[in-house]
């Protein structure tokens, strides 16, 4: 398990499979250990996939300082992860709300950065509105479902800001196209490989400036895949439609069927549309 040390002498684990050229893969969660990205529904048999374990998770050691859990201040991880690898400019994959870490990166170092493939990601870092309406209409595509009607009205009293008990855990079924003993067993896992303290710093004040990063992603060469699922509550289609927008150079697709982990819903439309853009 390769290492490497940071700016504030933090050290950083990263795990390399697969053959092929290299594709920098952030992880989601926040803060959530780059394990759960596996190898990502067999891409690995088309890149090199080196998987960040963000500070505080993973192999990766906690930073003296926690205030440098804040994303904006992890820009320059991966900055260190580039001169790491001896890459002049990355390919970069970034699923969730690795997609805000994505987006700052890019924005502060576009010139580092040949090809972005944002997965299901997360839009605080570019300031987009996901209304209610557009969790609850994608929600609703799911009726026929038997879990629905308890998830469903836990997803509403979520989006009224008054959460009913256990409201985070009955919505679980939505992040998974099927909700099976295996979709269960990972929803079970992340709350292993989550950690909480990080996550609760990874989006706190100061930590983006969505005019500052939309203006700069609007001015990003290089090319750009936004992959959406279709029946994701996290990221609807409308949303991420948008995020495609803000670049010159960006693909917007909509994986039929998938939710909030699209190489797990569909590994081989997964593979076959992410592995076609990166070529």
């Amino acid at each position: 398990m390769p290492t490497f040390t940071t700016p504030d002498g933090t050290t950083l684990a990263y795990h390399a499979t697969g053959e092929g050229p290299p594709l920098v893969c952030l992880p989601g969660g926040p803060m959530q250990a780059s394990a759960y990205l596996g190898d990502l529904g067999g891409l690995s048999a088309h890149r090199t996939l080196i998987r960040l374990d963000l500070r505080g998770t993973g192999d990766s050691a906690t930073p003296e300082d926690p205030a440098s859990y804040r994303c904006d201040r992890q820009v320059d991880d991966v900055e260190a992860l580039r001169e790491e690898l001896g890459l002049d400019r990355l390919d970069v994959l970034a699923h969730s709300a690795g997609a805000n870490l994505a987006a700052l990166y890019t924005a502060r170092r576009p010139d580092r950065v040949a090809r972005l493939a944002l997965i299901t990601p997360s839009v605080y870092a570019v300031g987009i509105t996901v209304t209610a309406e557009d969790r609850l209409s994608t929600a609703r595509l799911r009726r026929d479902e038997e879990w629905f009607a308890p998830a469903y009205a836990a997803l509403e009293s979520l989006n009224a800001g008054r959460p009913a008990p256990g409201a985070w855990q009955a919505v679980a079924p939505f992040w998974f196209a099927r909700w099976d003993e295996a979709a269960k067993a990972f929803r079970a896992a992340e709350d292993e490989q989550r950690n909480d303290e990080a996550a609760a710093v990874y989006g706190s004040e100061g930590a983006f400036d969505p005019e500052v990063t939309r203006a700069a992603l609007a001015g990003f060469a290089g090319r750009v895949l936004v992959l959406a699922g279709e029946v994701d509550v996290a990221g609807p289609r409308r949303a991420m439609a948008e995020y495609a927008g803000l670049f010159p150079a960006a693909e917007s697709v909509v994986q039929d069927g998938a939710a909030h982990f699209p190489w797990r819903d569909d590994a081989r439309r997964f593979v076959t549309e992410t592995a076609r853009f990166l070529a």
